[in-house]
């Protein structure tokens, strides 16, 4: 699991002793479908590293509504922001399948980053590619409807490939796309008669990229 910290974007700039520290103090934890990491508002006290399956990061309402704010997957990097500001999570982790995660105890990282305080340009990094993904997202909610959002989720989703299967629910998507479940079904059924997608369940194939991308621009 070395190797995994050490091309995570926060330790990536750290020296091999230093991640060899940080691994000896970090935990390999197993999560259920569905199982909680933490809850919005818990008290954190270590961060986490995705080593298999995946994890939803979410907003949720008082009215119990939930926005979907990232999909973290092999390698990705979260539950970093309480070592800086010390506040409660920000967010619910949940998986969204048989996962596991390497949770990193905050003070191992503080000690390591305040023997060596140059490498905390790493951590100012990955704290601006917060806020561009953050900046991103506010500009999608601004400038693009129900339908581009839709178009823009299934691209991340796919990445380069043109078959993939859908890793969320129906209900898991559209909270990503920050509409509702019929909004976002009706949208990938005007892409399917389009001719653009072609859906069967959660399995989709890319019929027309371009279109999806210029729908989504």
């Amino acid at each position: 699991m070395e190797h995994l910290l050490a091309e995570a974007d926060l330790f990536r700039f750290l020296p091999p002793e230093s991640i060899a520290l940080l691994q000896r103090a970090a935990v390999l934890r197993d999560l259920t479908r569905n199982e909680i990491l933490f809850g919005q508002g818990d008290a954190p006290s270590e961060m986490y590293v995705v080593s298999s399956g995946r994890i939803a990061i979410a907003n949720k309402s008082e009215d119990g509504r939930e926005s979907m704010v990232a999909l973290m997957e092999r390698g990705d990097l979260f539950g970093e922001m309480g070592m800086f500001d010390e506040m409660g999570r920000s967010a619910e982790a949940r998986a969204l399948e048989r996962s596991e995660v390497l949770a990193v105890p905050y003070a191992a990282v503080r000690a390591e980053l305040e023997a060596d305080p140059s490498q905390l340009w790493g951590v100012i990094r990955l704290l601006s590619q917060r806020l561009r993904t953050t900046d991103s997202a506010l500009a999608d909610a601004v400038f693009l409807d129900v339908t581009g959002r839709t178009a823009k989720r299934l691209l991340e989703i796919a990445g380069e490939n043109e078959s993939f299967t859908l890793p969320v629910t129906q209900e898991e998507l559209a909270g990503m796309v920050g509409a509702s479940r019929e909004r976002v079904n009706k949208a990938i059924s005007q892409f399917v008669k389009l001719g653009w997608l072609e859906q069967s369940d959660r399995n989709y194939r890319i019929i027309d990229r371009r279109q999806l991308e210029i729908r989504s621009g």
